[in-house]
């Protein structure tokens, strides 16, 4: 150090001890010195060890102190290394805890985003984690208690705002919620320059600043020393791991005869068939359930690296930045003619076309690609000669706290990642006890479960809903969302995007555990099911009045518009859903946003941005309490006596068969359509830039409540009685079932055939035998039904691979499979499955060589069967057996209906021949001019009639003319 600077800290140090005897003497004669205020804001109560600088120096600064005073001026020397000393450790509990907690003189405080913004402090934008001060003004804050009364966020601090003698209050953001809140703020001046003077009343750049800088600190290294040992434990551990023998050794005496001592062994074959268990053959084999876990593992590594010599062929080069760049080489017009006139290209050109021309008709012919290995033995078209010929078990799922005793209303397999299914589950409780136990059933969450093979004891996911959901359904096109129908009549829309890596996890991978943790400091979160919450719910007041029973996408190559009219959906994403519900009505959504002015059109792209406070996506977030249906189709009886109560709906177009986009045509304006009766308008122009699909059929049919089959179509049209825009009435129904419909599905291989199930029978229907519209519910019974049985029917489906194969469940937990190849008045199989009764059920192909089907009970378990490889595996012309049996049905119809024609028309023969026996005069059949004039005489009776009544109310006089009608 220079003499400059020794002289410099000398005076310094001698200054300080001149304050702190000024110190001594004013608190002798009770008075306070400025210095003495000024340390008091900066430092608070001055402890020892602290570190901060205040008037009383501090423990680590007491040395130099010392010497500052003992030294005389002109005198003072630099420290050497002897002469300093390490520098004393901080005590724990002081310092280190006033850093950590809240400072003294601060409380926390909560401020809303509209606080923040009239005080301009908005979080992480005035406000940063690197710059969390904010100075506000107390006058402003004043005239926000004007203004807000209780309703501003520092009403909780009034008082101490109020009684702050300084004009200005330092709040502090705290994005971490360390203390509760997400600001802190200053109430005393102390806090206040605490905060804005972290390091004391002359900072960073004051005289205490820079000398402290200044000041060189050079440690001394003190060598250790040598102590005693002292036992901590430690070699107890060791011998703990020494290898002792605990267990008493095995005493084995062999015995021999003397003289056979050292004789020569003499071996010889003996049949194992001679003595019982001569011979056990042990062959290893590969279990594939076999997990083996190392809970602790101790190992001895020796801390020395292991010599490698490797070696390489290739030389390492310079790395650099390079690019090549080629140009094609074109022909010249002049080349390209003498090429094409060349003698040896017309050569080759006619002797390669017969080759060429031979593998075209090879590849038309066979399959070049179809690979004989994988479909070995598949030809075999014998029955049942392959596998089990019944449902084997093959996994099931069930959760004691979501599912037990409580029933499954519903199964969907997950489109695309295999081993996935979901299931949603509601209270068994009926109407009138819901009512009784609503405050139970408002606390108990409505979920929906979604389970993976990977893992049958805990789910994947859980999805939240406002209610018990009763029909749900993945998107084909997307299928990260779910459409679900909720008890109280709301659509919910839930989006799982952010959850899809968590169910591609394979075994193992989906608990998020670490291999460094150590024991005792696990993650309680890490086995956690994660809760997804729905992202949009329809308006409650536009939604169905009972519960959604039946919940389907519109296919992806069409969407409906205000009138019902099928129009090309040119973006291929399913974006329409329609849904039915026992209020006599089926509704359609559409879960794009509006185009009106103003709007915003959001898109799942747009989820990019900030998500709501608990976490939901903002995939439909224009939809969420606002969403209301496009198209109400009102289910009138044709007479009177209430309408149907659909509990489910088919209809013809499938997702996937893009047939009907080849023969659509350009869309009709249906600007100028007047309003229907639920009050929807078509926009103009709306079906301008779309084309029409003219071979969508808009007719479905709809299973009701009462075990009806209505055969309706949901395109509205003018009624000739009212003149309204509405449904129009059935084409026809029928009350052929005694129960409710619970099933009603069309064939995945026939479009026009319809199963239908619903009480103690189950019917198949064929769309096109509906010839005559005028006769049409005369001529549209089923084409097959089967015999009441024994046990009520509570679902079915048909098989995904055989197009006569379908299966029904049953009450009595008993599941029938009924194949029409072999015979329709009884299932070939009848197995029984769960001990209660059976909700749900649906067969899925996994892969070609395994079908699984999910079966939901009303106790809350989902059972996986596997299908066998005879009701997977299609017979020989399978399909075309099954589409002759239907065309048979359909003539055995027809023949039915004629020879009821004939009956009736006999019998009426019978009847005129025994009244002509009788002596009754027959039926006279009169010709049209006879009718006619029949007619007017009956018109002029009405008429004098009329008159004659309003002559007796004194309302005409003979002369006066009546007015013509």
């Amino acid at each position: 150090m220079s003499e400059p600077e020794k002289k410099e800290v000398s005076d310094k140090e001698k200054e300080t001890a001149k304050q702190d005897e000024k110190e001594k003497d004013t608190a002798q004669g009770g008075k306070k010195t400025p210095l003495g205020d000024k340390a008091k804001p900066g430092s608070g109560k001055a402890k020892p060890g602290s570190g901060k600088r205040s008037g009383t120096p501090s423990k680590g600064n007491k040395g130099a102190a010392d010497k500052g005073r003992a030294t005389p001026k002109g005198n003072a020397k630099a420290k050497t290394k002897e002469d300093v000393k390490a520098p004393t450790p901080v005590p724990a509990g002081e310092t280190e805890e006033e850093d950590e907690g809240l400072p003294e003189g601060c409380t926390p405080l909560f401020m809303s985003t509209k606080s923040q913004e009239i005080y301009s402090c908005v979080c992480d934008t005035d406000v940063t984690e690197d710059n969390p001060i904010k100075v506000i003004m107390k006058s402003d804050i004043m005239e926000d208690f004007r203004m807000r009364a209780a309703v501003c966020d520092f009403h909780p601090v009034k008082q101490d705002v109020q009684d702050f003698p300084s004009d200005e209050i330092v709040i502090v953001y705290d994005p971490d919620f360390k203390f509760g809140q997400n600001f802190y703020i200053a109430l005393t001046e102390e806090a206040k320059d605490k905060i804005l003077n972290p390091l004391g009343p002359e900072g960073e750049g004051g005289e205490g600043g820079a000398a402290a800088q200044e000041e060189e600190v050079v440690y001394k290294y003190t060598p250790p020393e040598s102590k005693e040992w002292v036992s901590q434990g430690s070699e107890k551990e060791i011998k703990e791991e020494n290898v002792v023998e605990n267990r008493r050794r095995i005493k084995i005496s062999a015995r021999r005869i003397r003289k056979e001592f050292g004789a020569p062994c003499n071996f010889k074959d003996r049949n194992v068939a001679d003595a019982k268990d001569a011979y056990i053959e042990c062959t290893a084999y590969d279990d594939r359930t076999y997990d083996l876990k190392r809970v602790e593992l101790d190992k001895g590594v020796q801390a020395v690296p292991e010599l490698i010599e490797q070696g390489t062929n290739t030389d390492w080069r310079y790395p650099r930045n390079a690019n090549t760049q080629y140009y094609p080489r074109e022909y010249s017009e002049t080349e390209k003619e003498t090429v094409e006139k060349s003698t040896d290209l017309q050569t080759f050109a006619k002797d390669m076309v017969p080759r060429f021309e031979l593998a075209l008709q090879q590849n038309e012919i066979m399959d070049v690609f179809y690979i004989d290995w994988l479909h070995l033995g598949d030809a075999d078209g014998s029955f049942g000669n392959k596998a089990d010929n019944h449902l084997k078990e093959y996994q099931s799922f069930t959760d004691l706290q979501f599912s037990k005793d409580r029933t499954i209303t519903a199964i969907q397999w997950h489109p695309t990642i295999k081993g996935v299914v979901a299931v949603a589950v509601a209270e068994k409780l009926s109407f009138d006890e819901r009512i009784d136990h609503c405050a139970k059933v408002i606390m108990t969450p409505s979920l929906i479960l979604i389970w993976s093979f990977t893992d049958p004891i805990h789910p994947q996911l859980l999805l939240e809903a406002p209610d018990d959901i009763y029909s749900f359904q993945f998107s084909p096109s997307d299928p990260n969302i779910i459409c679900g129908g909720c008890y109280n009549g709301q659509v919910v829309l839930w989006d799982i995007s952010a959850h899809a890596d968590r169910l591609k996890q394979q075994r193992g991978n989906n608990r998020n555990k670490k291999s460094n943790v150590l024991p005792g400091f696990e993650d309680p979160n890490a086995l956690k099911t994660p809760v997804v919450r729905y992202c949009a719910v329809s308006s409650i007041e536009n939604s169905h009045r009972a519960a959604i029973t039946d919940i389907q996408w519109v296919p992806d190559h069409m969407e409906l518009n205000r009138m019902g009219v099928p129009q090309e959906n040119r973006s291929l994403q399913c974006c329409q859903i329609m849904t039915c519900a026992t209020d006599y009505s089926v509704l359609v959504w559409d879960t794009r946003p509006a185009k009106g002015p103003g709007q915003i059109i959001t898109t799942k792209e747009s989820d990019k941005g900030p998500k709501n406070p608990i976490g939901v996506p903002n995939t439909f977030k224009h939809l969420d309490l606002s969403w209301k249906p496009i198209l109400k189709v009102t289910l009138h009886k044709s007479e009177p006596g209430g309408d149907h109560s659909p509990t489910k709906f088919t209809i013809q177009e499938k997702q996937g068969d893009r047939g009907s986009l080849g023969k659509a045509m350009d869309g009709v304006d249906t600007s100028k359509d007047p309003a229907m009766g639920g009050g929807y308008y078509t926009k103009p122009g709306s079906g301008k830039d779309k084309r029409t699909l003219q071979s969508v059929k808009t007719h479905f049919y709809v299973g009701t409540e009462d075990g009806e089959i209505v055969y309706v179509d949901w395109m509205p049209q003018k009624d000739q009685d009212t003149g309204k825009i509405q449904t129009p009435k059935p084409d026809f129904y029928h009350s052929i079932h005694d129960g409710p419909i619970s099933t009603l599905q069309r064939s995945p291989f026939f479009k026009d055939v319809v199963l239908c199930i619903g009480g103690w029978t189950y019917t198949l229907w064929k769309e096109s035998v509906n010839v005559d519209p005028n006769e049409a519910k005369r001529n549209s019974g089923p084409i097959l039904q089967s015999s009441a049985s024994t046990v009520k029917l509570s679902a079915g489906h048909w098989s995904p691979s055989r197009p006569g194969v379908f299966y029904i469940a049953k009450v009595d937990g008993s599941v029938d499979v009924w194949d029409l190849l072999d015979k329709t008045h009884e299932p070939c199989m009848t197995q029984n499955v769960s001990p209660v009764p059976i909700t749900s059920l649906y067969p899925f192909p996994v892969s070609q060589k395994q079908h699984l089907m999910a079966v939901g009970d009303s106790a809350g378990t989902l059972h996986i069967l596997e299908i066998p490889w005879s009701l997977r595996q299609p017979t020989a012309n399978e399909y075309t057996g099954i589409s002759n049996y239907f065309e048979r049905e359909v003539k055995r119809r027809a023949f039915v209906v004629s020879r009821w024609d004939f009956r009736e028309l006999e019998k009426r023969e019978i009847e005129q021949e025994h009244k002509r026996k009788m002596g009754i005069a027959p039926n006279i059949q009169l010709s049209e001019e006879e009718i006619e004039y029949r007619q007017k005489q009956e018109y002029a009776a009405y008429v004098d009639e009329e008159n004659s009544f309003l002559r007796e109310l004194g309302l005409k006089d003979d002369d006066e003319p009546l007015p013509e009608t």
